[in-house]
């Protein structure tokens, strides 16, 4: 063995079984605060949405559409990306994507009409799905065995947090600025991200090990300084030896081996139906609101209690994930988050029960998002991680694609309110089915 391997070997297993370093914190605020614009964009979008439709005239499907749009591109960058980060590396990737989305985010405040809209959300879309893919890699990788639940729930976390900002910035902002207003706003704190990302990011130890780029070397001593690794008191308990078989090439392909073809499968159909369920509540809540007689404000009231019981969700799920198993929870989560959501469309009538009522659909269904993020890198090698994540993340996005276009024509053709959030139930029970079998299957020796 070479003292390399030896090397980085040990510092893995000290990232799995070591206390949490600040810097390892550190690493779970810049996911948080990526995170947070994602919400923030997300949510924006949802919360300006009867703006947008009254001034470029939209049916409920053409607006539907212009929803969806930040999710075609969020699709297709986290398998295009996804895959890059497996090729290139982590830590550049989410920087560069980061970077992209922040540029999408500045010209969509600039649209003049629905079809620029619509191209720049694409553009935003982009760069947020290649920083979910690749941030969701990392922060696993950086959270040790015992906090690793907690580490995703925090992470999780701050998608609810970005929405509520999202909403604090509608209300505070449309009425005198504008709509444009509310992405500008995101976008200039999207610069501020991107640069603390590009400072404090590392790459990924298990790219390093498996791709030794060049630098590989020289990254670890660095990273294991950061983390408090000293490489004196290593162990060769989990050293391996040079003869030992080495990390397949990772690919599109390796999703569909023998061992792993039907965990790819259960974990699609389980994104895809969260996802759904998911993105219909958080992206049509604020304008079916207005169906239900409420105001614009109103409507924005009950997203933005989506989003407190979002963070609220996320974090709780990664408290209980670090005693419970974490598949378990997770189908806890899907089928009572079903039950609640038809409760909660039942509630409209009454502004405070519904304002209860969605804090808790958003507590329940941001724990399953958690839980799914906190599920899927357990199932793949190190070498085929990236790769599965986001293509995992890519088949939800279809879901979440779907979600805002589906509820759109939907209610263009008359379907009721209860109607509309018993399909996203449903979509949830159906995941809920997925886990279970899931859990029947064993991780591969090498997740972790």
């Amino acid at each position: 063995m070479t003292t390399a391997t030896a090397f980085a070997r040990d510092l893995r297993s000290h990232l799995e079984h070591s206390p949490m370093s600040v810097y390892q914190w550190a690493i779970v605020a810049c996911a948080v605060l990526l995170n947070a614009n994602d919400g923030f964009d997300v949510a924006a979008m949802s919360f300006v949405s009867l703006n947008v439709e009254n001034e470029f005239g939209l049916s409920g499907s053409v607006l539907g559409t212009v929803i969806s749009a930040t999710l075609v591109g969020m699709a297709i960058g986290a398998v295009v990306i996804g895959r890059l980060a497996d090729v290139l590396g982590r830590r550049w990737t989410v920087v560069g994507s980061a970077a992209l989305s922040t540029i999408g985010m500045f010209l969509a405040a600039s649209s003049q009409d629905v079809v620029q809209l619509g191209v720049w959300r694409v553009l935003t879309g982009l760069g947020v799905g290649g920083i979910l893919a690749s941030i969701t890699v990392i922060t696993s990788e950086y959270s040790s065995a015992r906090w690793r639940g907690l580490a995703i729930g925090v992470y999780s976390a701050g998608y609810g947090v970005g929405a509520f900002l999202g909403g604090l910035a509608a209300n505070g902002l449309q009425a005198e600025f504008g709509w444009r207003a509310v992405f500008f706003v995101g976008a200039s704190v999207s610069v501020l991200i991107v640069i603390a990302l590009a400072l404090i990011t590392p790459e990924s130890v298990q790219f390093l090990v498996t791709r030794r780029p060049k630098y590989a070397d020289r990254a670890l001593g660095r990273i294991a300084a950061r983390v408090g690794y000293d490489p004196a008191r290593a162990t060769l308990a989990q050293q391996v030896d040079e003869s030992a078989p080495s990390v397949g090439k990772s690919g599109l392909s390796e999703l569909f081996s023998r061992k792993v073809i039907v965990a790819t499968v259960l974990l699609w159909v389980a994104f895809f139906t969260v996802m759904f369920g998911f993105y219909f509540v958080n992206s049509w809540t604020p304008r079916l609101m207005t169906e239900a007689g409420m105001t614009q404000e109103q409507g924005v009231y009950i997203g933005m209690a989506l989003a407190i019981g979002g963070t609220i969700g996320s974090v709780l799920y990664g408290i209980i994930a670090a005693r419970v198993e974490r598949e378990k929870l997770l189908l806890a989560f899907l089928l009572i988050s079903a039950a609640t959501i038809i409760v909660f469309v039942l509630s409209t009538a009454l502004l405070t029960i519904a304002m209860v009522l969605g804090v808790l659909v958003g507590l329940l269904v941001n724990g399953c998002i958690a839980g799914m993020y906190s599920v899927a890198p357990t199932r793949y090698s190190t070498s085929a991680r990236g790769t599965g994540v986001g293509a995992a993340l890519a088949v939800g996005r279809v879901g979440a694609i779907l979600a805002p276009i589906m509820g759109g024509a939907m209610l263009d053709s008359g379907w009721t309110l209860v109607m509309l959030y018993s399909s996203a139930a449903i979509m949830l029970v159906v995941g809920a089915v997925a886990v279970v079998f899931l859990r029947r299957i064993p991780e591969p020796d090498e997740a972790s």
